[in-house]
């Protein structure tokens, strides 16, 4: 971890980020709509999307409180949480589990890294930074 100021806050922030991840990914669907069918046709289109997205912004808080050199922990470790995910999903009958959606988690979490890598890795810290120059 990089030598953050708020480092306790900075983990506790990742596990519930972590807890309520999981947690929309395991609870039911709930339908306020009336045209059900063309929400989830519209849903099946952009699930995969909505996976890549999510863990490019799981890699990308990671990376922000983790050297370079440790994104392959970052992405070794995201890797087995879109597991974890699926997993937990196939043990669920409202749920599905997909290989496509690790797939699209693996896709998102090399763009949050290739960003990261291009600069906004160590983000954590500058935003530290600035909180300790208005102080």
């Amino acid at each position: 971890m990089l030598p953050l100021r708020y480092a306790p806050w900075w983990r506790t922030a990742s596990g519930v980020l972590l807890v309520l991840v999981l947690t929309l990914a395991v609870m039911p669907v709930v339908w306020l709509w009336p045209d059900r069918i063309k929400i989830i046709d519209w849903f099946g289109e952009v699930d995969k999307w909505a996976h890549a997205l999510v863990f490019a912004v799981l890699a990308i808080w990671f990376a922000g409180q983790y050297r370079p050199r440790s994104y392959w922990r970052i992405a070794l470790g995201l890797l087995l949480y879109g597991v974890l995910i699926e997993l937990c999903q196939r043990m669920l009958s409202y749920r599905s589990a997909e290989w496509l959606d690790v797939a699209a988690d693996v896709a998102g979490i090399m763009t949050g890294l290739l960003i990261a890598a291009a600069g906004l890795g160590g983000w954590s810290q500058r935003f530290e930074a600035k909180i300790a120059a208005q102080s």
